[in-house]
């Protein structure tokens, strides 16, 4: 029988005093224009709907300690979702929260969060540093740690499609009590399916306003049925049940098979 979530074996686990001693400090500057961390209430409703997020992710059936985060496409908004989801989780649980940038081909999060972008995951998984060189813990949010994606001369494919990937995770499972990794969107490379490989759960972010219908449906198909957390979706219109007070700009929303299959249908 899986442990939930909050009880048993993951919520026993705790990065070891000596290697939080050995990971350095990443001094935040994010440009002005920057959403971040709205779930500290800088805006209320954006708030509420991160603090739903965690909870489904909390109490799914499934210990969800690694989760991917990816899009249709690019642009659905996948990097942000995942940057305030680890920070929600951080500051709900009070233990140790890592969110991976695994998104080379189109890494933001160092450039959103004002911090230095190497060492990264790229340099780790070339062998050119361990991970506990790369990771840093961010300074404006107790118990959140963040490993950029870095450069390296290799392919990406090829970097996530290496021993040294799987054993990496496998390591950071044993320190970090929840890991949520910015990955490509979906089938647009093989970067993405090596992550979600390692991963428990995907959560999948579309945008109203952007993602194109068929290359929405066609990701839902390709992620697993055991994988699917469920749908978040970014900046949506007003609702128009909700008499001009809107639903915020983030909504999360569960796929249930026979939505998925009325999608498929045209429905």
């Amino acid at each position: 029988m899986s442990e939930h979530p909050e009880q048993g074996t993951l919520s026993d686990i705790k990065l070891p005093d000596e290697l939080a001693g050995r990971i350095r400090v990443l001094s935040m500057n994010p440009p002005a224009e920057a959403l971040l961390f709205p779930f500290c209430d800088a805006n209320a409703r954006a708030a509420e709907q991160y603090r739903i997020i965690r909870t489904k992710i909390l109490l799914d059936r499934r210990p969800l300690q690694t989760v991917c985060v990816s899009s249709p496409q690019v642009g659905d908004g996948k990097s942000i979702t995942a940057l305030n989801l680890a920070g929600a989780l951080a500051v709900k649980l009070g233990q140790s929260v890592l969110l991976v940038d695994g998104d080379f081909r189109r890494s933001s999060l160092a450039e959103v969060l004002g911090v230095e972008s190497s060492p990264g995951l790229a340099g780790v998984l070339a062998g050119e540093c361990g991970w506990t060189e790369a990771v840093g813990r961010l300074d404006r949010i107790p118990n959140l740690y963040f490993l950029p994606a870095g450069s390296s001369k290799g392919h990406p494919a090829d970097l996530f499609d290496s021993p040294a990937w799987g054993a990496m995770c496998a390591d950071l499972r044993r320190c970090f009590r929840s890991i949520i990794i910015d990955a490509p969107p979906v089938g647009m490379v093989a970067d993405y399916d090596l992550i979600q490989a390692c991963s428990d759960g995907v959560v999948l972010v579309v945008r109203p306003d952007h993602t194109l219908r068929d290359l929405c449906l066609k990701a839902v198909e390709m992620i697993p049925a055991d994988k699917l957390v469920g749908v978040v979706i970014n900046m949506p219109p007003v609702w128009f049940l909700s008499k001009g007070s809107g639903r915020g700009y983030l909504h999360y929303a569960e796929l249930s098979k026979a939505a998925a299959r009325a999608g498929r249908n045209g429905g």
